[in-house]
């Protein structure tokens, strides 16, 4: 076959009906497609010559200029759907990283970046050390062992019973350390009598040690409470950079909870006070403080047991 004959050839010759070689037009730049049909029709058409043999009439491709794609669109047709990938792919890339956006924006609200009423609260918690410093200087200088011991043991017990009730409030509510400051008052309140007391146990821990040792190595609850609130304040970012970080320090070690690191030193205790505590004096006040809590215990066993209601007689 010569060059020149490929015009010749019919339709169905040049073109395969198979769907896989088929390029159908360009929908935009075509007002009327040409079907497949309509080539094998075309391609089906033949003459009969002289003996009855079928000879096919030679005949040019139709000119369908306006459905034919533009030359430009066969040479880059596979580019343009390579870019239609591509753009396909950085659309997907797109919406992941918005949605990823979002995510971290919902989380963010968990706990904002500034919380300004907590600010607040650093500024009320300042004030509230200073009373609380005051009040135990003044006990400091009290200069009584029998005094300052009855005086801290009413003081401890109030101390961690409001700390359990606090604790109760917090947890019924879902209140998490981190969680913004709280504006409920209920909450609130319970918010910041852990705080301050964790603080103020703290300072009386490290100025009295023989004494806050008598109680609170015998008292497995109080162990476990004070662990809970020395938690939750460390999570709080009240004592974060600020100047009562090193009392909460202190205070665990002091106390055991943490292991004491080389260099400890308590900065608050004397020898006064340890000539004070290890004097007969003292050990005597201890010794009565136990009869005197025995008694105590003694007394509200006897309360709880079975009582006879008192009748009315009518006259």
């Amino acid at each position: 076959m010569t060059p020149g004959d490929e015009t010749l050839l019919p339709r169905a010759l040049l073109v395969s009906p198979s769907k896989s070689s088929v390029q159908k037009p360009h929908p935009p730049l075509c007002r009327a497609p040409l079907s497949l049909s309509f080539v094998q029709k075309r391609t089906s058409r033949c003459d009969r010559g002289a003996g009855g043999v079928e000879q096919r009439a030679p005949h040019r491709l139709p000119d369908h200029r306006c459905c034919a794609s533009p030359p430009f669109l066969a040479t880059t047709r596979v580019p343009l759907c390579c870019s239609l990938l591509t753009m396909q792919s950085a659309c997907t890339v797109f919406v992941a990283l918005a949605a990823a956006f979002f995510s971290s924006a919902d989380s963010d609200t968990h706990r904002p970046r500034h919380d300004s009423n907590l600010e607040i609260y650093k500024r009320l918690f300042e004030t509230k050390r200073k009373d609380q410093l005051n009040a135990l200087k003044n006990l400091v200088e009290l200069n009584d062992i029998n005094q300052q011991y009855k005086i801290i043991d009413i003081m401890l017990k109030g101390l961690f019973k409001v700390l359990e009730d606090s604790r109760q409030v917090l947890v019924a509510a879902n209140m998490q350390p981190d969680d913004p400051f709280p504006m409920d008052d209920k909450i609130k309140e319970a918010y910041s009598h852990v705080v301050e007391n964790t603080a103020f146990f703290g300072d009386v821990a490290l100025r009295f040690p023989r004494i806050v040792h008598h109680y609170y190595d015998r008292n497995a609850d109080w162990g476990g409470l004070l662990r809970w609130g020395l938690n939750f304040c460390n999570q709080t970012g009240v004592f974060t950079g600020g100047a009562h970080q090193h009392v909460l320090t202190l205070m665990s070690q002091e106390l055991g909870i943490t292991e004491k690191s080389p260099d400890f030193i308590n900065p608050y205790r004397t020898e006064r006070d340890d000539v004070l505590h290890t004097a007969e004096a003292f050990q005597k006040i201890l010794r009565e403080e136990e009869k005197r809590r025995r008694k105590e215990e003694k007394r509200k066993e006897i309360r709880k047991g079975p009582r006879m209601s008192r009748s009315r007689t009518e006259l």
